[in-house]
């Protein structure tokens, strides 16, 4: 910042979704909502543009994102360079893979009423 003037060029940020793809109208309303800045989405990734936005910051409402969404125990966030990543930790999706089959596998357990209880 020569002589108190600050640089007037947008800086692109762009924020991968990993495999929370589906998440994506969530996400973009949410950062627009709380960033007050234009979010544009192409594929697997947002693209956000601003004059005023650090990293550091966009950083912290998506980590928040991810924590109001309830994704918190399955994935974290990652910086790197302008890049903002949604990952997931490891072994998160075979733990999830087991819990759906043992959710098939598991019977309904009866009430106390079903079996002539109280």
């Amino acid at each position: 910042m020569l002589f108190g003037h600050k640089n007037s060029r947008e800086t692109e940020f762009h924020v991968k979704l990993g495999d929370l793809e589906n998440e994506k109208e969530h996400r973009s309303s949410f950062l627009q909502s709380k960033l007050k800045v234009t979010v544009n989405q192409s594929g697997n990734k947002l693209t956000v543009n601003s004059e005023k936005l650090s990293v550091q910051e966009l950083h912290r409402v998506v980590n928040k994102f991810i924590y109001h969404r309830k994704f918190n125990h399955t994935h974290y966030v990652s910086t790197k360079g302008t890049t903002v990543k949604i990952n997931m930790f490891k072994g998160t999706a075979k733990k999830n893979k087991k819990l759906k089959e043992h959710k098939k596998d598991t019977s309904p357990h009866q009430t106390a009423i079903q079996s002539g209880g109280l």
